[in-house]
C-alpha cells in the first residue's frame, strides 16, 4: 500500500503544482507521456525511479514524496538553517552528506 500512496503523492506534485506538467517533463528530460505513466499509481508496470524522483522534486519544489518516505521510517524532514546551495541534491566532497 505504501507504493500506491507514494506514487499518488508524486503524481499530485506533478499535476497540482505551480508548473504545468509539460514544463516539469521538459525540465527533467523525460517525455511527458512517460513521466505521467510512471507517476500513475494505477499503472503497476511503470514506476518512477529514484533519480527521476529527485529531478521531479527539484523541478516542482515539492518535497512531499521525501517527507512521506521519512515519515514511514519514523523520521521528520527538517530543512537546514544555513543557506542551501543551488544544487539541492549535491553531495559533499566526502560523499556523506546531502543538502536537502
Amino acid at each position: 500500500m505504501h507504493a500506491y500512496e507514494l506514487t499518488r503523492i508524486i503524481q499530485q506534485s506533478i499535476l497540482e503544482g505551480g508548473k504545468p506538467a509539460k514544463v516539469v517533463s521538459a525540465e527533467i528530460g523525460k517525455p511527458y507521456s512517460t513521466m505521467l505513466r510512471e507517476a500513475n499509481p494505477y499503472d503497476t508496470t511503470a514506476k518512477v525511479g529514484v533519480e527521476t524522483l529527485m529531478d521531479i522534486m527539484k523541478a516542482t519544489g515539492n518535497l512531499a514524496p521525501l517527507r512521506f518516505m521519512a515519515a514511514r521510517f519514523g523520521y521528520e524532514l527538517v530543512r537546514k538553517t544555513e543557506t542551501v546551495s543551488d544544487d539541492l541534491f549535491s553531495t559533499s566532497e566526502s560523499g556523506r552528506s546531502i543538502n536537502a
